[in-house]
C-alpha cells in the first residue's frame, strides 16, 4: 500500500476537522449526485427513448427488453469497475480513483448524447450505446466506493451512518435531477424529442463533469486511511492484495450482496418498470416523470434521516422494518400506479421510494463496515456492485417479460416479493456494524 497523503490533516484542531468532514460529506453528496445524474438518466431513456431510437425495427416488446438489456449491461460492467478501482483505490488512495471516476462517467455520458440513431448508422448505433454504457457502469462502480470511504473514513465514530447516508442521497438526487431535464424535453412533439430533445440532457453531463471535477480536486485524503498507509509501511510484513482479502473470506462479501440487493431492484423499478407502466395504464409521459421526479427529491430527506436513525438504533432493524413494509405494500403501489390518477401515482412513487430510502440511508455505512481498512475500497465496492448487479441489472429486463407474457401483474409482485425476503434473510444472518472500530476491524 503506498500513497500521497495529506499529513496535515492529523495536525488540525478538533473544529477544523469538523469542518473538513463536512466539506468532504458535501462533496461525496454532490459528486455522487452527478454520477447518478448520468447512470440513472440512461435508465429514463432506456424506457422511454431508446426502443425507438436505436431498436425500431422490433416488434414493441421485444425492443423494450432490448433497450433494458443496453441498461443491464452498466450493472455487469460495475464490479468490474469495484475491483479495478477498488484495488488502486486502497493502494494509491480514494480521492485519485474518485476523480478518475467521475472523469469516465462524464465523457461516456456526453459521448451517448452525440451517437446517431439506427435509422443512420444501423446497429452499430446500438453497439456503441453498449459499449458507453459499459464504460459507465466501470465509473460508477468505482465511484460509489470511494464517495462513501471518504465520507465514513472522515466522519466521528458515532455520525458515520449519518455522514456515509448523504452519499446515497446522491442517488435520488441525481435521479430527480435527471428525470426533471428529461421530462422538460419530453414535452416536445414526440417527432422532436426522438431525434433531438432526448439527447441534450446527456450533452449537459460535460457541464456537471467540469463542476465535479473542481469540487472533488479540493478535499483531502481519508485520515484512516492515511494512518493505515504510515503503519503499512513501518511493517515488515507485505501487505496482501486488497481483492484476496476479501474473497478468501467471502462470507461478508455475500452476505452485502444479497442483503443489498432488495434495495437496488426497489430503485430500478420506481425509476424504468414503474413509468412505463404507468403511461400504457392511461396516464401522460410527462406528468408521470414528474411525479416520480418529485418523490425522488422528496426522498432524499428519508435516506439521510435514515442514516441518523441507524446510529442510534443500528444498521439491521431500520432496514429489515422498511423491506417487510415493502412487501407488504406492494399490490396497493401498482394499483395506485395503473390508476391513471396522477396524485395516487405520485403517492405509489412516494410509498415505493419511501421504502427504498429507508433500507438506502443505512446500506452505505453496513456495506463500507464489514471490511477492514486494507481492503474497504474492495470490498465495499465489489460487494455494493454485486449487490446491485444481483437487485437492478435485469430486473427491468426480467419484470418487461414477466408482465409481457400476459400483461398480469401478479409475477411482478412475486418476483419482487421473493427477492425482498432473500434480502431480509441476509441481513438478518450479518452481525451489527453500527459499533465496530474502523481502525482496528478486519473482517
Amino acid at each position: 500500500m503506498s500513497a500521497t497523503v495529506t499529513p496535515q490533516l492529523n495536525q488540525l484542531s478538533v473544529q477544523e476537522k469538523r469542518k473538513e468532514a463536512r466539506r468532504v460529506v458535501l462533496s461525496s453528496y454532490l459528486g455522487s449526485t452527478i454520477e447518478f445524474y448520468d447512470f440513472l438518466l440512461y435508465a429514463t431513456a432506456a424506457a422511454l427513448v431508446f426502443p425507438h431510437v436505436f431498436f425500431a425495427g422490433l416488434d414493441p416488446l421485444a425492443a423494450t427488453v432490448a433497450s433494458y438489456g443496453t441498461f443491464a449491461a452498466g450493472y455487469i460492467a460495475r464490479p468490474l469497475g469495484g475491483v479495478i478501482f477498488g484495488h488502486f483505490g486502497d493502494r494509491l488512495g480514494r480521492k485519485k480513483m474518485l476523480i478518475l471516476s467521475m472523469l469516465i462517467m462524464g465523457v461516456a455520458s456526453t459521448l451517448i448524447g452525440l451517437i446517431p440513431s439506427g435509422a443512420v448508422i444501423g446497429s452499430w448505433g446500438a453497439i456503441i450505446l453498449v459499449t458507453l454504457r459499459l464504460m459507465q457502469g466501470v465509473a460508477i462502480g468505482g465511484e460509489w466506493g470511494g464517495a462513501a470511504l471518504m465520507a465514513l473514513e472522515h466522519a466521528e465514530p458515532k455520525k458515520r451512518g449519518f455522514a456515509a447516508s448523504f452519499v446515497n442521497a446522491g442517488a435520488p438526487t441525481g435521479s430527480a435531477l435527471g428525470t426533471f431535464v428529461m421530462g422538460l424535453f419530453a414535452s416536445l412533439p414526440e417527432d422532436q424529442f426522438l431525434s433531438w430533445g432526448w439527447r441534450v440532457p446527456f450533452l449537459l453531463s460535460a457541464a456537471l463533469l467540469i463542476v465535479g471535477l473542481v469540487i472533488r480536486a479540493k478535499i483531502s485524503e481519508s485520515p484512516i486511511f492515511a494512518a493505515a498507509v504510515e503503519a503499512d509501511e513501518n511493517s515488515p510484513k507485505k501487505a496482501a492484495l486488497p481483492i484476496w482479502s476479501v474473497i478468501r473470506r467471502p462470507k461478508n462479501l455475500l452476505l452485502v450482496m444479497f442483503g443489498g440487493a432488495a434495495g437496488f431492484a426497489l430503485q430500478v423499478v420506481m425509476a424504468s418498470f414503474a413509468v412505463t407502466y404507468a403511461v400504457s395504464h392511461g396516464a401522460e409521459r410527462q406528468p408521470v416523470l414528474y411525479a416520480f421526479a418529485t418523490a425522488s427529491l422528496l426522498s432524499v430527506a428519508v435516506v439521510v434521516v435514515m442514516g441518523k436513525v441507524s446510529d442510534r438504533l443500528g444498521r439491521r432493524p431500520v432496514m429489515l422494518i422498511s423491506m417487510v413494509a415493502f412487501i407488504a405494500l406492494l399490490l396497493p403501489i401498482f394499483n395506485w400506479l395503473a390508476s391513471s390518477n396522477i396524485l395516487l401515482i405520485f403517492f405509489a412513487f412516494m410509498v415505493g421510494l419511501t421504502c427504498h430510502s429507508t433500507i438506502y440511508g443505512p446500506l452505505a455505512a453496513f456495506i463500507s463496515e464489514q471490511f477492514g481498512t486494507a481492503a474497504r475500497y474492495t470490498g465495499a465496492s465489489v460487494g455494493y456492485q454485486m449487490a446491485t448487479l444481483l437487485g437492478a441489472g435485469f430486473t427491468p429486463s426480467i419484470l418487461a417479460t414477466l408482465y409481457g407474457a400476459d400483461g398480469q401483474i401478479s409475477r411482478v409482485l412475486l418476483y419482487l416479493g421473493i427477492l425482498t425476503a432473500i434480502s431480509g434473510i441476509a441481513i438478518l444472518l450479518t452481525k451489527e456494524s453500527k459499533n465496530i472500530d474502523l481502525h482496528t476491524y478486519e473482517h
